[in-house]
């Protein structure tokens, strides 16, 4: 063999050997990652190859599969009251993936969660029957709140405070999944993603707005937590008017002619007054307001339901005078609805804060629980007297103070309002809000909160007592009656 030729010969022989080894590394070290590309068509293919498993709300499936006509894709996602559970469901969509708890369980719903195969499955890798999600949700407080909130612009969440189960969960304006679970749904895509209401937006949990006076409930746990204050019936050190601490800058009361000078904390929430709350964040400092906030849920970026909510925030580094605004929930405290139910639940539950969720247990295709989910961890935030106290004056609020709206015959119910500026100067239409919680006669008990983003009232009308506190009475009566 002359030399030319016996080095082509050694030169293909390299070449087939680095064919191999590519090979070789490709089916054995990014096989995975190849199967798991999102590009992969395969995936969906054999995703969508057989009937999804379900989410079951109230002991009944609230999604389904249907056949599809053509394609490569057999079955398709489908939704019963979609608009009504979609901040809860999300979407699973053949083109754009999922959100949710469509996307947490993705791998139980579809079969290919390993607790659902059995040890042939395992071995062989054969899709398994898919499982369903059972979630905590209370279809009658669902229904009520969504009804409640109709054609307004704002989002509403129940809890059981004592176990953290999220028992409704409501976002307006909604969509319905089932418009783009398909894969000829661009137009549909389209227009939900470019709509300037943000329907899928889920503001329940993930858009924290001001929330006003309703904090005033969380600097009034923190003075009595610290001893400022011993009672919600002691009278504080608040001058009316109060002037921000270095500014010339007058904070003023929505009612004028209000009791708010040196008044307790019982009769400052009965008529939302803001110069003792302002006062009372300054005579605390940031750091022990924040300290409060902290341990009710704010400012964490891993508060899991188990979708992550967004993160609400109460800031530091303030000087007095911005101090005093976010006293009554302004400056730069932002919450959810979800953040400031946890608020009324923690008061209502004797001081004690349990963490929300709104999955009990994950099943098989035969019913047998993989996993079941406890009621969530508990902290004690505050004193259980002080949560009395708070409770007590809670009720004066709706009995006789700015949230008579919010009255339930037969059950005990207390509450906060409030009203947050929106746009520079509040120069937009303000938000309302209103936070509570209710007890009935056989010890039941659930926290809600409501907050309004628009409405069609006219601006002197937007209040928390005249449009959130309804809606939070609909959806504590139905919680009660359940």
């Amino acid at each position: 063999m002359n030399k030319t030729i016996r080095h082509a010969s050694v030169f293909a022989l390299v070449l087939v050997l680095a064919l191999l080894l590519r090979a070789t590394w490709v089916q054995f070290h990014d096989s995975k990652a190849l199967a798991d590309d999102k590009l992969n068509r395969r995936n969906a293919i054999a995703q969508y190859a057989n009937p999804l498993g379900d989410i079951i709300v109230g002991g009944e499936a609230i999604t389904g599969s249907e056949r599809t006509k053509g394609g490569d894709l057999a079955y398709k996602r489908t939704y019963k009251n979609g608009d009504l559970y979609s901040p809860i469901t999300g979407y699973s969509s053949q083109v754009y993936g999922a959100t949710q708890l469509e996307g947490i369980y993705k791998d139980l719903l579809d079969g290919t969660d390993n607790r659902l195969k059995n040890p042939l499955d395992a071995l062989t890798n054969k899709r398994a029957d898919p499982g369903d999600v059972i979630t905590t949700i209370d279809p009658a407080v669902q229904k009520a709140g969504y009804k409640a909130l109709g054609d307004t612009k704002g989002a509403a969440v129940a809890l059981d405070p004592k176990t953290g189960k999220i028992l409704g969960m409501v976002s307006t304006p909604s969509y319905d999944p089932s418009k783009i679970s398909g894969s000829t749904d661009s137009e549909a895509w389209q227009k939900l993603t470019t709509d300037k209401e943000k329907p899928m937006v889920n503001r329940a949990m993930r858009q924290p707005l001001p929330p006003g006076s309703t904090f005033k409930l969380v600097v009034a746990a923190a003075a009595l937590e610290d001893g400022l204050y011993g009672s919600v019936d002691a009278r504080t050190s608040s001058p009316n008017p109060y002037t921000l601490p270095g500014t010339r800058t007058v904070l003023k009361n929505e009612n004028q002619s209000a009791p708010c000078e040196n008044a307790d904390i019982r009769t400052a929430l009965q008529y939302s007054c803001n110069n003792v709350f302002a006062k009372m964040a300054v005579d605390l400092g940031q750091d022990k307001v924040k300290a409060m906030a902290d341990k009710m849920g704010f400012n964490t970026d891993k508060l899991d339901v188990p979708v992550r909510a967004g993160k609400s925030v109460y800031p530091s580094d303030m000087d007095k005078a911005q101090t005093a605004l976010s006293g009554i929930g302004q400056f730069d405290v932002t919450a959810t609805p979800l953040q400031m139910s946890m608020v009324s639940a923690a008061i209502a539950n004797g001081g004690v804060l349990t963490k929300p969720h709104m999955v009990s247990q994950v099943s098989d295709s035969g019913g047998d629980v993989l996993e079941k989910y406890d009621d969530g961890d508990s902290q004690r935030v505050m004193d259980e007297s002080a949560a009395e106290g708070l409770q007590s004056a809670m009720q004066t609020v709706v009995e006789k103070g700015t949230g008579t709206n919010a009255k339930i015959s037969g059950a005990t119910v207390g509450g906060k309002t409030g009203t947050a500026q929106h746009g520079e100067n509040n120069s937009k239409t303000p938000y309302a809000w209103f936070t509570s919680y209710a007890k009935g006669s056989d010890g039941k008990q659930v926290a809600v909160a409501v907050m309004i983003e628009s409405s069609s009232a006219a601006r002197d009308e937007v209040s928390g007592n005249g449009l959130a506190a309804p809606i939070a009475k609909a959806m504590m009566a139905a919680a009660l009656k359940s």
